[in-house]
């Protein structure tokens, strides 16, 4: 699959829809709210509450559409100073619904607008408390503070003070604020609409630019939004470039124009990111076919580039791995460079060196380094010798034929030929478990989970690059198709065959116009780890159909994939481990020993036609 060039601004042109929504067509809910004083209610529903009248006003274009009031009961009796404040009285809500029964009618006066409130973060956080408490799902509708987009547009000289008795003085508002919720969301309405004829001299044209005008931004972010302008609104991946045309960071979105404007707003807190937006100087984009195809693209280029904002570019073709030697006595070797077979890879070392020690009690090969001849050696025994756990060909007591079975055990349990070795592990855990060596038991357990996992990665993502051709399909949730041509583990191809298309023919000509792939060295076949694994998360996702395989595509029945329920208990048990301590330990310790119900080995891919009943770890 050829990378396509990246496309650049500040072409193509845009269309209003693209643009972002202007301002007069954005519905406003201004909202007030008055409180007994008192924080946002718990999660008690049976105690008061805490608001006592809601007033709002609905706005668009500049027009009033809609008003709505009311008092509420809040279940107690109105604190003093809270009647000198607002003049609302014990007496005056005494006969008003309580919050349960108002909730549902606000919010759909609410719904699909934008809440703006004169420091909306008080008034919002009750409105997500009580809906919290009363059983409503919050709509998480976007916020606008009047307070604090004055203390963006306005001076200090203009507005000394920010509070909304000061700012309705000097817009000249209609009605006063007087501490009642709709007298104080009319005033609101005015406020905002002089704040609104304000932005314009920011750059805020749309309701986005709103949004992103209120957080916090470096002049940086400010003055390069710019460059977001050109970028479409479609899955791809982008990239953006420094001063010397370098490659600055990769990333991919099903929105590429959405994710990349959120880099010039207060949304992106990671300082990293916000120097890399300050060097940038332009933007490139891939769009592709979808999701699958645009998380490929990204992982080859950051392997191509190792942008320097990217931290997993920072190592992207190093890894670990675990092999056998070449040599007449092989034996367990922590290599970068893996042969056919191999386990990992390893992001740590000291993970790679963990597994050949668990290898080494899976199954009787040397643990020594000592190269030894054909022949034997004649070197003294050492103690595993002595313990049963070596045959000693370094001394010459064990011959080449004689060490053979524990080279072919070896090799079956990396292949998935057998799993004997993973239940020698796991009967060695319910021995100590028995003997209540439980920390020791938890370390074998721990041991045994993690090489478990790693074999049944590796068997899985080899399964997928063993396959000389693979085409997959995805429903795109409109009645339409995404492709998948995999070869040897690599995305060769990607489309989409819309709604009323007829499918086959595009199948036809994504596999006509196909990456050639070749197989190279390695478990996966010369393909990169991450690459196979992203395409095989795809293809194992429910709803994925094979269209069609060279060979049959699946996982060893006696691989480690059938080990996937014990790993996931084991992995439960070890936090169990960790958050407990005393009979808790005890127990999580033994809990991975006890035998498992059988369990299905599933053959590799969605479909669910031929799944063999696999026999259980015994």
């Amino acid at each position: 699959m050829e990378a396509p060039r990246p496309v650049t601004g500040p072409d193509p042109q845009l269309s209003f829809e693209e643009l972002g929504t202007p301002l007069h067509a954005a519905t406003f809910v201004v909202l007030d709210l008055e409180t007994t004083g008192r924080p946002p209610a718990g999660s008690d529903a049976e105690g008061p509450d805490a608001i006592t009248e809601i007033g709002a006003v609905k706005v668009r274009g500049g027009q009033v559409i809609g008003e709505y009031a009311t008092l509420v009961d809040p279940g107690m009796a109105v604190p003093p100073q809270i009647v000198a404040l607002t003049g609302i009285t014990t007496a005056m809500v005494r006969a008003a619904p309580r919050l349960p029964a108002v909730l549902p009618g606000f919010l759909e006066f609410c719904a699909g607008a934008v809440v703006v409130a004169h420091n909306a973060p008080f008034d919002v956080g009750h409105l997500r408390a009580a809906c919290r408490r009363h059983g409503s799902a919050w709509p998480r509708p976007p916020v606008v503070c009047t307070a604090r987009l004055a203390r963006k547009v306005l001076t200090r000289d203009e507005a000394p003070s920010c509070r909304l008795s000061a700012l309705a003085a000097l817009v000249r508002a209609s009605t006063r604020p007087i501490h009642r919720a709709l007298d104080d969301a009319r005033a609101t309405v005015d406020v905002l609409h002089f704040l609104l004829e304000r932005v314009g001299g920011h750059g805020v044209a749309t309701l986005e630019d709103l949004l992103a005008l209120q957080v916090e931004t470096t002049p940086a972010q400010r003055g390069k939004r710019h460059l977001a302008d050109a970028v479409p609104h479609a899955a791809g991946v982008y990239l953006f470039r420094g001063p010397a045309d370098e490659v600055l960071y990769v990333g991919t979105s099903n929105d590429l124009r959405r994710r990349v404007r959120s880099y010039f707003t207060g949304s992106e807190k990671r300082a990293r990111v916000k120097e890399m937006v300050g060097l940038a100087e332009r933007i490139d984009w891939v769009e592709c076919s979808h999701p699958l195809e645009a998380e490929v693209r990204e992982l080859r280029l950051l392997a191509g580039h190792a942008p320097r904002y990217n931290r997993r570019s920072r190592y992207p073709h190093k890894g670990w791995w675990v092999t056998l030697t070449d040599e007449p006595f092989p034996r367990w070797s922590v290599v970068r460079t893996p042969r056919a077979d191999a386990v990992g890879p390893f992001g740590r070392r000291a993970a790679a060196v963990e597994a050949v020690e668990a290898l080494g009690d899976a199954v009787a090969l040397r643990p020594c380094t000592q190269r030894i001849p054909a022949r034997g050696g004649r070197a003294s025994p050492c103690a595993l010798h002595g313990l049963g756990r070596c045959g000693a060909p370094c001394a010459g007591l064990q011959s080449r034929d004689e060490y053979a079975p524990a080279v072919d055990g070896a090799l079956a349990l990396v292949r998935g030929g057998c799993d004997d070795g993973l239940v020698r592990l796991r009967d060695r855990v319910t021995e100590l478990a028995v003997v209540e060596r439980f920390d020791d038991a938890a370390a074998h357990r721990d041991r045994l989970a993690d090489l478990a996992r790693a074999l049944g990665r590796v068997q899985r993502l080899s399964a997928v690059a063993a396959t000389e051709e693979l085409i997959a399909a995805r429903p795109d949730g409109a009645g339409g198709w995404e492709f998948a041509v995999v070869r040897h583990g690599r995305l060769a191809a990607a489309g989409t065959a819309v709604r009323g298309v007829p499918p086959m023919p595009v199948v036809e000509t994504l596999v006509a116009s196909a990456e050639t792939v070749r197989p190279g060295e390695g478990p996966l076949l010369g393909a990169p780890p991450e690459e196979v694994g992203v395409i095989t998360r795809w293809l194992e996702r429910p709803g994925t159909r094979m269209v069609r395989t060279t060979s049959p595509w699946a996982v060893p029945a006696r691989g480690a994939g059938a080990w996937s329920e014990w790993v996931e208990r084991a992995r439960e048990a070890r936090s169990a481990t960790v958050a407990g301590d005393g009979e808790g330990a005890a127990d999580a310790a033994q809990r991975p020993a006890a035998p498992l119900s059988r369990v299905r080995a599933v053959p590799a891919g969605s479909s669910r036609a031929g799944h063999r009943r696999g026999r259980e770890p015994p």
